[in-house]
Parts: C-alpha cells; structure tokens; sequence
C-alpha cells in the first residue's frame, strides 16, 4: 500500500474562512481546531459542554493568541438542540467554508437520545443528517464549501436491520450497532453525492475515518484503551484524514479518507476504499428517507 506525505502543512492559510468543528473537546476535534485556528480560521467549536469547549479555547489561545475561536452549545442527541445551534449560527455568520461532521459516542450501554433514537445511530448519524440540512443553505451559499462525514473502519462490520434501527426487537449489540452508525455516514456521504451531482455550486460531500487513534471515544472498552498504548496514534495524526477531506484541492466529492499504514490503523492520510455493502444505492436511499422522516429535516 503506498504510503502517503500528506500532513497539515499541506493546508493553504484559511484567514476569513469559517469552519464549524462538531465535538471538539478533546480527541481529534480538539486537535483539529487547534491546527485549523493556527491556520487563521474562524473555527466553531460545536460542543455538547460549553464549559469545557471554553476551556479548550482558552488552551489553544495560549498557543496562538490570535486565534479566532467560537465556542457553541450542541447536543446531537438534541434535535431541538441541533435545530438552535443552526438557527444561532445562520443569525450570526454568512457563510460556512468547511462542515466537519466530527463528534461521535462509541459503543456505551444501550441508551436512547432524546427523541428517542438508539443513542449511536441517533448522536452519529441522525444529528448530524439533520445539522447538515439546517446547515445546507448557508453551506450552498459559500462558495467551494465541503461537508467532511466522519467515519470509522469500523464500518466495515455495519449491516443496518432497517426494520429494527432502534434495537427494539434484538438484544443490544452495542459494537454492532456503533458498526451500523458508521457505514451510515458513509451512506449520508454517497446519497447527498449523488444529489449533489447535478447542482453547480454545491458543497462538496466527502468523508474519512481516523484509523486507530487514542481518545476518550474509547472510554467504554477496557480492551481498546489498554491496546491504545500500542497500536494507537495521537490525535493530531488521527485528525489528518478528516483536514485531508476538508482541504485537499485534488478530493471530489465521494472520496474517503484514512490512514495509509497497515490496516489502515496509522499513517498519514490517502483515499481509501470503503467495503461494497456501503456502496449498495438501494439502503442508502432507503436510510436517506428514514432519516429525513425521523428528523423531519428535508433536503
């Protein structure tokens, strides 16, 4: 496999931009906000903890004083929560460059959001289908503006029982169902794609996964933390995949990103292949108007 050279140096400065970061407290979203205010963008961080976004902010403004940072209060298992960080945003911004789709939780005991979605698919998928619509307008208005989906290797073990998406009528498989929630943001990506395929001046929609990388996402396994200590890399190398969907000149819309080590588990990022079942048109259609139902955000 070719290794790849690609690192956020590759980034051109990004002064008046406008990027909004979702779940960026700690992990690779704080690594890439602290990369992306180096670079002189006007980042949002869309957290679920404001007191703790602050502090993160305050952190990166030790760094760099200049940096331009917008701490913003997001639930994704809210969609009342998502539906007023977007109208907040679209009062206060006129344009947004960049939509990376980043916050995630990871295999937890079974639990359901506020709407009452399976906590994984509803928080990894579901809010952020809905966060991009709200956001879409705005999105369309900014020219050359790109949607980044974040998701895993994971999703290599996804098949989604779409007559039971909240686990209602199986024993909870907590990995399975974080599985699930991952090859459904590759299917967000591939549909809005091929939505997309036609409307000049749409956002680019790509997406990328991080590989194996140590953060608080791992929290619920014993298993994964202890193996982090061998086989995980660190944040700032783990965002580079994403930053790669988000600003490489030559991506187009539909591209994956991810590591280019062995396995995919470490590297510098290059364009991956996601698994065949993620490509089937005929589920992500089926996911794409369950979702919109779900939500009731339409495209």
């Amino acid at each position: 496999m070719a290794r790849s050279n690609w690192t956020a140096n590759n980034i051109p400065d990004q002064k008046n931009k406008v990027i909004i970061i979702t779940g960026s407290t700690s992990g690779i979203g704080k690594a890439g906000a602290e990369i992306l205010a180096e670079k002189n963008a006007t980042v949002v961080m869309a957290v679920r903890n404001t007191q703790k976004g602050e502090s993160v902010a305050t952190e990166i403004k030790s760094k760099f004083p200049k940096a331009k940072i917008d701490v913003r209060k997001l639930d994704l298992s809210s969609l009342d929560s998502v539906e007023q960080f977007a109208n907040g945003f679209i009062q206060n911004y006129d344009r947004l460059d960049v939509l990376i789709n980043n916050a995630g939780v990871m295999i937890p005991p079974y639990g359901k959001t506020a709407d009452g979605f399976e906590l994984q698919m509803g928080t990894n998928h579901l809010g952020h289908f809905a966060l991009t619509g709200h956001l879409l307008p705005l999105l369309k208005n900014t020219k050359d503006s790109r949607i980044v989906a974040t998701s895993s290797v994971a999703h290599r073990y996804g098949n989604i029982d779409f007559s039971d998406l909240g686990w209602e009528n199986r024993k909870y498989n907590a990995s399975r169902a974080y599985s699930d929630s991952k090859i459904a943001n590759i299917y967000f990506m591939y549909e809005l794609a091929r939505k997309f395929k036609n409307t000049p001046d749409a956002p680019m929609i790509t997406a990328s996964h991080p590989g194996w990388t140590g953060t608080d996402l791992q929290r619920h396994s014993g298993l994964m933390r202890f193996l982090n200590i061998f086989f995980g890399q660190k944040p700032p190398q783990g965002i580079l995949p994403s930053l790669r969907a988000a600003f490489d000149p030559e991506a187009r819309s539909g591209d994956y990103y991810g590591p280019s080590g062995f396995m995919e588990m470490r590297g510098n990022p290059k364009k991956v292949k996601t698994i065949a079942l993620a490509q089937d048109i005929k589920k992500a259609k089926m996911l794409w108007d369950m979702s919109e139902e779900l939500t009731g955000v339409e495209y």
